[in-house]
């Protein structure tokens, strides 16, 4: 079994063409059809990913995104929605998505993004490799925390992802179409000014308030993470 997936969608020909797939593919997948039924399914059992429709009865995808995350329930989320403009999608990643599909998409591709969010949030099952450090920053991947010089850093999931990767990489040069499709899982028709917005939001976080600064600019190639030299 490769995960268990919440399914929340009441496009009904949508849902079973999931279902199906996802079955195909190893995942066990539980289907809620309305947003009163989906959140209470993501805050009373655990899930390895969660699959939110944004237009949904009774309770709005997004109103069910926005209480998962009050609970501070960590799992990685994929909205599915025909909203595709900028602003939708900027929404639906500050209330706390990890990955965004447009409708219609291609299955092969929301696997793809499945795979990569699982892959993310998995690793090895010994608590301690699950920790990493860097100087004074612990990034506790088990509860997705961030604490640095005893203060706890309050991350968005889309920063955090950022953050472990780099750090995953610590003294590693990371172009930024390698953090675009690993942290992503795709791109923006070859616009990566995303990375350096988040590099910027995750500076003012974990670097600006405390020394040494850890993440490093390597001009005209990308970022990196690395304690600076004694």
């Amino acid at each position: 079994m490769n995960g268990e997936i919440l399914l929340i969608e009441d496009e009904k020909k949508i849902a079973r063409v999931l279902m199906l797939e996802l079955t195909h593919e190893g995942y066990r997948v539980r289907l809620a059809e309305n947003g009163k039924e989906g959140l209470e399914l993501a805050l009373s059992e655990s899930w390895d990913l969660i699959l939110l429709n944004i237009m949904l009865p009774e309770i709005s995808g997004m109103e069910v995104l926005r209480k998962v995350r009050q609970a501070n329930i960590t799992t990685p989320v994929i909205i599915l929605t025909a909203r595709d403009t900028v602003p939708d999608k900027v929404s639906g990643l500050d209330q706390g998505a990890n990955d965004y599909v447009t409708k219609p998409f291609a299955i092969e591709e929301l696997l793809a993004r499945i795979r990569n969010l699982l892959r993310m949030a998995g690793g090895s099952t010994d608590s301690e490799d699950r920790v990493i450090h860097a100087a004074d920053l612990r990034i506790d991947m088990n509860t997705r925390t961030v604490v640095r010089d005893e203060q706890q850093i309050e991350l968005t999931p889309k920063e955090f992802d950022l953050l472990q990767y780099l750090a995953r990489n610590q003294g590693r040069v990371l172009t930024r179409e390698q953090i675009i499709s690993e942290v992503w899982g795709y791109d923006f028709v070859g616009d990566t000014n995303v990375v350096d917005v988040y590099i910027r939001y995750l500076r003012k976080k974990i670097d600006e308030p405390f020394e040494p600064k850890l993440i490093q600019t390597i001009r005209g190639i990308g970022y990196m993470l690395k304690e600076p030299e004694s």
